[in-house]
């Protein structure tokens, strides 16, 4: 009798074919839980809102901490990299690359509304007129561009840093990859978006030559990330409080898949 022969090994479907089966995934509706659209909510609403009032630079000062000067537009900025850290936690790598897509795709719609806004012009009586309406908004598209250069790189920066530092303390310490994705990301994004955003305004060519001097774009992103350092240190218990809620009161896939799966060396 001939020797029985090996099933075949299964042929893997070519790239076009693995495309077409993700996007249609992708198009699949699915249950989202409420705690998820929650996040997804305040992540894009903090986004847009700091890229329309970024061009107002503020004074803060703290007691025992100091003065710093920051864009507006920090105040809620720092709100994004909490919730891609819990999104990542608690839903998984996948599902916070979506928000932060998705945090880009609201964006770009803010950045075409403000534009729109300008090409018509105001009636005459219109509580606010054409020159306000111009100098208030000019500077917004210019600031959501910077922002979302900064957003992209930082944002998927932190995600990944984020499952790193998982992988490397076997799941445990929680405050060491909050805070060390986001510190790490927040300093790349304050440097990206601090350089699009001032790059040819005073005067064409590099910070040194324009009229403000090196020092004084160093100084501001020495106290944006200063202050980002400080809120990402300061929501270390709130992501701890939050995480505990899930492993309490309903495990998501993202805490039951870490529980199940073997540990991988790093």
């Amino acid at each position: 009798m001939p020797a029985d022969r090996p099933p075949p090994a299964p042929v893997a479907p070519p790239p076009s074919d693995r495309r077409r089966a993700s996007f249609a995934a992708a198009l699949t509706p699915v249950a989202v839980p409420l705690p998820l659209m929650v996040m997804a909510s305040v992540f894009i609403a903090a986004l847009v809102v700091c890229n329309v009032i970024a061009s107002k630079f503020v004074t803060i000062e703290l007691p025992w901490l100091g003065t710093f000067v920051v864009s507006a537009g920090v105040l809620p900025y720092p709100l994004t990299f909490l919730v891609t850290d819990l999104l990542s936690e608690v839903y998984g790598k996948q599902r916070a690359n979506q928000v932060v897509v998705a945090g880009f795709v609201a964006s770009m719609f803010t950045m075409l509304a403000l534009w729109l806004g300008d090409q018509f012009a105001a009636i005459a009586n219109s509580p606010v007129d054409d020159p306000t309406y111009f100098h208030v908004f000019s500077k917004a598209p210019r600031a959501i561009a910077a922002s979302m250069v900064a957003y992209l790189v930082a944002q998927f920066v932190d995600i990944r840093l984020f499952h790193f530092w998982k992988r490397v303390t076997n799941g445990r310490h929680l405050w060491l990859r909050n805070n060390a994705s986001t510190i790490t990301s927040q300093l790349l994004d304050t440097v990206l978006v601090v350089v699009v955003l001032f790059w040819g305004v005073d005067q064409p060519g590099w910070f040194a030559d324009s009229p403000h001097g090196f020092d004084w774009y160093a100084g501001i992103i020495l106290d944006t990330w200063s202050f980002k350092v400080l809120c990402a240190l300061a929501d270390t218990p709130f992501i701890y409080a939050v995480v505990h809620l899930f492993a309490r009161y309903g495990p998501t896939e993202e805490l039951l898949a870490w529980q199940t799966a073997p540990r991988a060396r790093v």
